[in-house]
């Protein structure tokens, strides 16, 4: 084929590349927090809520959890100004990818409330708590240290899956990378590097997460 590896062309955008894998760790990272409090809201909805607040909340999940989150994105970005919401490629992929994690933590988290023990509910309201009052300092502390190790893998997928967002001209890890080739014509060089680059993203969030499970949560962690 005559083709020839050439990394010496690619390497002087290490840089620029790197720059794109910091917008990727933004956006998950917004959008993951987003999706925590909506899980959590959901996840209360569906535990202590009435029947009418229960079929709200499952339709949601259902909704987000059954459809493509690209499909979703899509929707936002192109149907919504139909309508005359017009939103940019960032904000589309952003609350896209918050309202999809939102369904999936919504599960995870409930989860979390049924673990709690029932006498540590019944001490809560012996001691007068709110639900809202149950919610924060019974069961959240508990779930963080029991939720921390699934949670931390859902962010890492989250990051990973900040991909899509190059399709919508985003330019964060995946979108550099292809303004990158476009210039120098190197495929393969370029998303060999561009694939290191996430592996080394994702390794290092996962020590941080690690260590931070073990040493806030005292949660079981496997650091890498």
């Amino acid at each position: 084929m005559g083709y020839s590896i050439n990394f010496g062309q690619v390497f002087e955008f290490v840089p620029y590349l790197l720059g794109g894998a910091w917008l990727s760790l933004q956006i998950a990272f917004l959008a993951f927090c987003g999706g925590l409090f909506l899980g959590l809201l959901g996840a209360f909805g569906k535990t202590f809520g009435g029947g009418i607040l229960r079929r709200l909340v499952n339709v949601y999940v259902v909704f987000f959890t059954n459809t493509p989150q690209l499909v979703q994105i899509y929707f936002l970005f192109f149907a919504l100004p139909e309508a005359g919401i017009l939103l940019s490629s960032y904000a589309a992929v952003l609350i896209g990818m918050t309202l999809n994690a939102g369904a999936y933590l919504t599960e995870i988290q409930r989860a979390g409330f049924s673990s709690v023990r029932q006498t540590e509910m019944e001490a809560a309201e012996t001691l007068g708590m709110s639900r809202w009052q149950q919610v924060r300092y019974v069961i959240v502390p508990h779930i963080a240290r029991v939720l921390f190790p699934p949670l931390s893998n859902h962010y890492i997928l989250m990051t990973l899956g900040t991909s899509m967002a190059a399709i919508f001209g985003v330019e964060e890890l995946t979108g550099r990378a292809l303004n990158v080739n476009s210039e120098t014509f190197r495929s393969i060089e370029t998303f060999s590097l561009t694939g290191l680059i996430y592996i080394g993203v994702t390794l290092i969030a996962s020590v941080i997460l690690g260590v931070a499970g073990r040493v806030l949560f005292r949660a079981r962690m496997r650091i890498v």
